[in-house]
């Protein structure tokens, strides 16, 4: 979204994981902030951070008048930053998501895409290095299957209630969405916890038993 560098994304990959952050938001009393254990990633080393642009869509049993019109409409609309947040309610009747869209998406500066159901073109996608999470492969056009019926609206994604712009962040662990309105919270601490850890690790290596180092740092 406007106003917030690549350079922010690509400090909060380099330094968090989905797991502190979803241990901060725990904390915080979020405790619904990660999606089904079933969305994951492509290859195993994927990570998106990126802004929500949310997309909800619907099976249909139609072929529309024009096809793919607001999946058109949606892709001329991302932003840089943006990850595609498709919320197809587990749907597995076609690939919602395939090569045309990751490539259009990241031409746009988008960051990734979320699909709680299938996509296509797994190869292809690989091949752009752009990282795509979803439940699986289906070779199956999404024409008269699956449709946008609206975006940039509240949706329901792998569990999770997402706002348009709230913070994205996918590894290899899962998917973790991070509200707007506490993100800086958020960030802060895990930064902060990030670097407890580091120190605790070090002195369980150094011989200190995981008794003491809990009771030292409070960390585990």
């Amino acid at each position: 979204m406007p106003g917030w560098p690549q350079s922010y994304y690509d400090t909060l990959q380099q330094s968090l994981y989905s797991a502190v952050i979803s241990d901060i938001l725990d904390s915080l009393g979020y405790r619904n902030q990660t999606m089904y254990p079933d969305i994951r990633p492509l290859i195993p080393d994927m990570v998106v951070v990126g802004r929500a642009k949310t997309v909800q869509v619907a099976d249909v049993h139609r072929i529309p008048d024009k096809p793919y019109e607001k999946q058109i409409q949606v892709l001329d609309a991302i932003q840089p930053g943006e990850v595609f947040v498709g919320a197809v309610s587990g749907s597995k009747r076609s690939a919602f998501f395939g090569e045309l869209m990751s490539t259009a998406t990241q031409v746009a500066g988008g960051r990734g895409a979320i699909i709680d159901g299938m996509v296509r073109d797994a190869k292809k996608i690989l091949d752009l290095k752009f990282p795509v999470f979803s439940l699986g492969f289906r070779p199956t056009d999404s024409l008269g299957r699956n449709e946008v019926i609206e975006y940039d609206v509240t949706i329901e994604c792998g569990g999770v209630t997402i706002q348009p712009g709230d913070l994205i962040f996918g590894d290899m662990d899962g998917v973790v969405v991070v509200p707007k309105a506490i993100e800086k919270q958020v960030i802060e601490q895990a930064l902060d916890k990030v670097s407890g850890e580091n120190l605790v690790r070090d002195k369980i290596r150094e011989g200190m038993k995981v008794s003491e180092a809990f009771q030292t740092y409070g960390i585990l």
